[in-house]
């Protein structure tokens, strides 16, 4: 897939387990598990802004585009 999710290395930025961000946003580790392995197929913006809001980031920070040739 040619868009790779950086959510680990933000939440090592941020000195922040998994599981603190999940409580904060209220969503379960399993699906930010997901997400952060690379095999989630979407996300919503709502679920977007709230891990941009909780580790101080932009979207663009989190979800990166890798040209694949």
């Amino acid at each position: 897939m040619a868009i790779i999710t950086n959510l680990d290395v933000m939440l090592a930025k941020r000195k922040m387990s998994l599981t603190e961000l999940s409580e904060r946003i209220n969503i379960t580790i399993a699906n930010l598990s997901i997400l952060k392995s690379g095999k989630a197929k979407a996300i919503r913006f709502t679920t977007l802004e709230a891990i941009c809001r909780e580790l101080e980031c932009q979207p663009g920070d989190i979800l990166e585009y890798i040209s694949e040739k």
